[in-house]
C-alpha cells in the first residue's frame, strides 16, 4: 500500500531508516491504509510545510531533543532552539530534528508519534 498516488488517504513523513517510522509503515501497510511516504532526507522539506505543522502542533512537541541528532549539537545550537524561530531554523536545516512519524491525512489532521491504537483511532474515520 505504500506509496498507493491513486487514493492515498494519509501522507506519513518521516525518515525511511528510522525505526519507529518503520512500525508505522509496516502498520499501515498491514492494515491496507493507503498512503503516501515523504522522506525528509530524499523528499526534502519546506519552510511552509513545517510552518504547517508547526501552527497544527506547536514546536516543541515537534524538536525532538531525545535523540543522537540533538546530542551532537553544540550548547549554543540547542539554546538557539528555545523559541518557534529558532526551533523552526534548526527543523529546516536538519530535519532529522523533527519528532517521527508524522501521520497527516487527507484532511490536514495531523497525529505525531506511533501507537497502533493511535493510527486505528486517527484512520478508522479515514477508511
Amino acid at each position: 500500500m505504500s506509496d498507493d498516488l491513486q487514493h492515498p488517504i494519509a501522507t506519513l513523513y518521516g525518515i525511511k531508516n528510522c525505526d519507529t517510522v518503520k512500525k508505522a509503515r509496516r502498520w499501515l501497510d498491514e492494515q491496507q491504509v493507503p498512503y503516501r511516504f515523504h522522506d525528509y532526507r530524499s523528499d526534502g522539506l519546506d519552510a511552509d510545510l513545517l510552518q504547517r505543522f508547526i501552527d497544527q502542533l506547536g514546536w516543541p512537541p515537534l524538536l525532538n531533543t531525545r535523540g543522537t541528532t540533538w546530542r551532537k549539537l553544540s550548547e549554543s545550537q540547542r539554546a538557539a532552539a528555545d523559541n518557534a524561530a529558532g526551533a523552526a531554523a534548526l527543523m529546516l536545516s536538519q530535519p532529522a530534528m523533527i519528532k517521527r512519524p508524522l501521520l497527516e491525512a487527507a484532511d490536514g489532521r495531523l497525529l505525531l508519534g506511533f501507537s497502533p491504537q493511535a493510527y486505528h483511532g486517527f484512520t478508522a474515520s479515514e477508511v
